[in-house]
């Protein structure tokens, strides 16, 4: 069996209709662009749909906190590289880092962790993750060595391929 990769990477465009008008990506839309990736990335790393999943066993994930920083603005038109990371689960909370760079990565933009709480839909409670799913996370989770945001943010910042200016 292949090894599954622990870091999702791809690649989108910073498009007109998420901007504010100083063409700066909008502080609200950053999320919007981790989510879209995450889901695509999912789909196309795992074969996890989370939507066929809720469509078929009424089972899906909500989102449970945020704590995002803004480090360099995403602009207009800017193709931007989105990573992401299973950091953390257990059976019933996944946690995820994601990271916004340049299209070379050489500046970091922005860095969001995102708590997920597996919950079913149609008895509106917390669900319990199925051993499937506990099998995927063990072999994709790739935790971090910081679990306090800040001190995650200036451990990326103090990366010296990326550049601060």
């Amino acid at each position: 069996m292949n090894q599954l990769p622990k870091i999702l990477a791809s690649k989108t465009k910073i498009r007109f209709q998420d901007c504010d008008p100083f063409n700066h990506l909008n502080n609200g839309n950053y999320t919007n662009y981790f989510m879209n990736h995450r889901e695509d990335a999912l789909i196309e790393n795992y074969n996890l749909d989370i939507y066929k999943i809720a469509k078929k066993e009424g089972k899906s994930w909500v989102s449970s906190s945020n704590q995002i920083a803004y480090l360099k603005p995403a602009l207009l038109m800017e193709t931007v590289i989105i990573e992401s990371q299973l950091i953390h689960y257990n059976t019933s909370e996944i946690h995820a880092e994601m990271r916004m760079y340049n299209e070379d990565k050489s500046h970091l933009k922005s860095v969001i962790w995102c708590g997920f709480v597996h919950y079913n839909l149609l008895e509106q409670k917390r669900e319990t993750h199925t051993e499937d799913l506990m099998t995927l996370f063990k072999s994709i989770n790739s935790p971090i060595d910081r679990n306090i945001f800040e001190e995650r943010i200036n451990q990326l910042k103090s990366n010296p391929l990326i550049k601060h200016n």
